[in-house]
């Protein structure tokens, strides 16, 4: 491809819930393009932005894909994203570096959950869209049904530019409400059109949209609404121009109409990408920060200006090893150079700067202010980082990550997996910032955690196929907690005797519960040199290590204070060894005494469900002793918050989607520990003790 002036790009997000055809209309612009030769289809495993093995495997987009193409004298960058609940983390990245986004909006299905959160991310951006009704020939299709549903679920204010010529099997081609001509398809997918008369049956509909669009239009800016008040009509420009105004500045959403599979209306909406959505230069200027001073600091998207990029996707090949991908914000890159990581504070070495065409990689020369490209073995640099210019540099601010939602512990199938499990997590986790990682300190799991079962089971998979690593998914066990309710008085004496120097160790303990999450507290009351200064630290040890270790079911006991107020010593026998053991003795002690109970995890949840199903998901959480606390509405949904025992949650993920048939979203994150009901307490102690025995 030749190179391109920044005001002639395009970087394009498709967008939308799953199932609504974002990688056929990808697969359909590639085609009509030119940029491929042959359709692909997802169902059949063909499309050219599926092709990770997991992703035909399922028939849906795990991952962000990027491809090319040049229409009408502009090149477009396309970023065909996920929309299933498991994956859209990826897609909130990705938007943090786009320009613009053509919104899928389903004729059959309308708007779903997925698409909401979505559509309130491109808001917090700031990303101009455009809408496109897709699967106009199926059955119950319904072209003004979708763009109500999008005014009432998104608070959008759509304008058709264009109507459906036909409907469901007759669907054959679009209306253009600018120019009052039909666009006749053949129905070959070949993409193949013809311009002609709109058909009398369709008229006095089109009259009416147009009037409407005309009405929306004028109010894209004061020239343009003096101009309608006064003649009452505009002209093809001034619609054009009034249509371009307003989308760049979120006023309204142009909305077009077709079907992906069939190549129907692609063109035309390739047309309106070109004409009405942003270049680099019609957005504002990138604003960072000094590394250093905080001092604020604006770059324009100008090939004289200093270079800085920000890095919004991270792949991992098995053969080509990290393949860094990032939005050029200003300057230029040349193949063969150094940057600076200002995020990290080292340098990078640049090798070959690629455009990526699906799982292809297309090497270039240079990359300007505006372009989307992709490096590979960047040693230092992940998701979220700054590149610039060593002696100019600058901060851009990432996109926040969302939590991850549910974990897993996971388990080596080999001793040989154990030692690669580490690497394979960590160059996973390169890819997939929403997946964390961690050893429970109590329950000794290794637990992963993300964005919900498929996320993981995917995760599992490639990590198989990438690294040759092999794992179990398990529930995890509850990290649940110890402490006492009473308080004790206790003598902890250690005395062995076994020929020459014996041991010998005393000490007496008051022990009591704190308040909760102040955790353990150690109060040295020895007066007189009873116990001397160089044994009372291993008492203290003594106590904490045998708190580690629990009293009911094994797990550790918090929020109790220890004080150390008597005892005695043996000249000879007396060591740290001793004063330890009789440390841990006054502990067990206590406990018999102290009333000890069991802590559980408790969660905030914040989730996000359909009107229609608010009351079965209430009722559901009431169920799993959840308490909910608050219920805020949005359109078409609710937001519901409650707090739950973790371990009523921990596949939490599968209910809610069969709940509400995938239209749920829920954000979870830890909040306290409260004390376990005693039927359930009985449950976890027995269960213990099996384990403990096995």
């Amino acid at each position: 491809m030749g190179q391109f002036e920044t005001g002639k790009i395009r970087n394009l997000g498709i967008v939308a819930h799953g199932g609504a055809g974002k990688t056929s209309l990808a697969e359909a612009i590639l085609f009509d393009t030119k940029m491929i030769d042959r359709l692909g289809r997802v169902d059949d495993g063909t499309s050219t932005m599926d092709f990770e093995p997991e992703e035909i495997k399922r028939k849906i987009s795990i991952t962000s894909s990027l491809d090319h193409c040049e229409w009408n004298g502009h090149s477009i960058h396309i970023v065909d994203t996920p929309g299933y609940g498991n994956f859209i983390a990826d897609t909130r990245a990705c938007l943090r570096a786009l320009d613009g986004a053509v919104v899928i909006l389903s004729a059959i299905s309308g708007v779903k959950a997925q698409t909401e959160e979505i559509w309130s991310w491109a808001n917090e951006f700031e990303i101009p869209r455009i809408a496109f009704v897709n699967k106009m020939d199926r059955e119950r299709a319904n072209f003004l049904r979708a763009i109500d549903d999008m005014e009432k679920a998104l608070g959008a204010r759509g304008v058709p530019i264009q109507m459906p010529l036909g409907g469901e099997e007759n669907f054959e081609g679009v209306i253009d409400l600018v120019s009052m001509k039909a666009v006749f398809y053949k129905k070959d997918m070949s993409g193949a059109c013809s311009e002609g008369d709109i058909p009398p049956e369709y008229l006095e509909e089109a009259t009416r949209l147009r009037e409407h669009m005309i009405e929306t239009v004028a109010e894209a800016y004061d020239a343009l609404t003096e101009k309608y008040l006064d003649t009452g009509e505009l002209s093809n420009e001034e619609i054009l121009d009034g249509l371009r105004v307003g989308t760049i500045r979120n006023t309204f959403t142009p909305v077009l109409c077709g079907s992906a599979t069939a190549n129907i209306g692609v063109r035309q909406l390739l047309d309106a990408v070109c004409a009405y959505l942003p270049s680099p230069l019609d957005r504002t200027k990138a604003i960072g920060t000094h590394p250093k001073t905080q001092e604020v600091i604006e770059r324009t998207p100008d090939e004289r200006e200093p270079f800085s990029a920000l890095v919004f996707k991270t792949t991992s090949d098995p053969y080509t090893g990290k393949i860094t991908i990032f939005r050029v914000y200003s300057g230029v890159l040349n193949s063969d150079s150094t940057v600076f990581n200002s995020t990290k504070g080292v340098e990078e070495r640049i090798g070959q700067i690629y455009e990526l065409e699906g799982k292809k990689q297309h090497p270039i020369k240079q990359a300007v202010a505006g372009d989307i490209v992709a490096v590979a073995k960047l040693k230092e640099t992940v998701t979220g980082d700054t590149l610039c210019e060593a002696g100019r540099p600058i901060l851009y601010e990432p996109a926040k990550q969302l939590l991850p939602v549910i974990s897993y512990a996971i388990e080596p199938k080999t001793k040989a997996d154990e030692d690669k499990i580490h690497n394979a997590l960590h160059r996973m986790i390169e890819e997939e910032p929403t997946l964390e990682s961690h050893r429970d300190p109590q329950t000794k799991e290794f637990i992963i955690s993300g964005m919900g079962q498929v996320h993981l089971e995917v995760i599992v998979e490639k990590m198989k196929r990438k690294f040759g690593v092999e794992v179990l998914l398990k529930t995890p066990k509850v990290p649940y907690l110890e402490t006492i309710r009473g308080s004790a008085k206790v003598q902890g004496k250690y005395k062995k005797q076994s020929g020459g120097r014996g041991q010998y160790g005393d000490c007496w303990i008051e022990m009591s519960p704190t308040g909760r999450g102040e955790g353990y507290v150690f109060e040295d009351r020895i007066v007189g040199g009873v116990i001397p200064r160089q044994y009372i630290p291993a008492v203290d040890k003594g106590i904490q290590e045998a708190s580690q270790e629990g009293f009911l079911a094994g797990y550790p006991v918090v929020d109790f204070r220890v004080s150390l107020y008597d005892g005695s010593f043996h000249t000879v026998d007396s060591s740290e060894m001793a004063f330890k053991v009789a440390g841990s003795m006054a502990f067990k002690k206590a406990m018999e005494i102290c009333k000890p109970v069991l802590l559980e995890p408790i969660v905030n949840m914040k989730i996000t469900v359909p009107d229609e199903n608010m009351g079965d998901v209430i009722g559901d959480l009431n169920s799993r002793r959840g308490k909910v606390v608050g219920v805020e509405p949005k359109a078409n949904s609710q937001i519901i918050r409650a707090v739950v025992p973790m371990s009523e949650v921990l596949a939490y993920s599968n209910d809610l989607k069969s709940m509400t048939s995938d239209r749920g979203l829920f954000t979870i994150e830890f909040s306290h520990y409260e004390e376990l009901p005693t039927h359930l307490s009985q449950k976890v102690i027995a269960e213990a003790n099996a384990a403990k025995k096995e």
